[in-house]
């Protein structure tokens, strides 16, 4: 039985960047297929731009509450 991967969309900032570090470890390793590797790249490259929408979106946060002055 194959594990069901949760969707990036709906992972937090620490999730996303704790599964970017394994698939960057097992990506280094060169034991996965071809195959493997496309699709480890593929989801890498999806929870890279969701942890970067997350820290824009923190970003925009603190620059409303600061009135976007910089801290």
């Amino acid at each position: 039985m194959q594990t069901k991967i949760p969707p990036v969309d709906g992972l937090s900032y620490e999730q996303c960047r704790d599964e970017l570090i394994a698939i960057v470890s097992k990506l280094e390793a060169g034991a996965a297929t071809l195959d493997e590797s496309m699709a480890l790249w593929e989801r890498g490259e999806a929870l890279a731009k969701r942890c970067e929408d997350l820290l824009d979106g923190a970003q925009r946060t603190i620059e409303a509450v600061t009135g976007g002055a910089d801290v």
